[in-house]
């Protein structure tokens, strides 16, 4: 897997993980919703972990700098 992901979008994509678990531990999201929402956090800690988003490899997305 070839690194697809900046500095910034990392640090975007935790931020957002812990949004979403204090939303859900102090209770202003719950249901099914909310599971959603931390099905998507986990995804986003997971793949700003590995510098790597599936999603952006079929359209040619990279958001890390190229190193020359």
């Amino acid at each position: 897997m070839k690194k697809n992901m900046g500095s910034a979008d990392k640090i975007i994509r935790i931020i957002l993980a812990i949004v979403v678990v204090a939303l859900y531990y102090f209770n202003v999201i719950e249901g099914t919703f909310a599971y959603i929402l931390l099905a998507l956090a986990a995804i986003f800690v997971l793949t700003s972990l590995v510098s790597f988003c599936p999603l952006y490899a079929p359209f040619g997305l990279s958001t890390c700098k190229m190193k020359k």
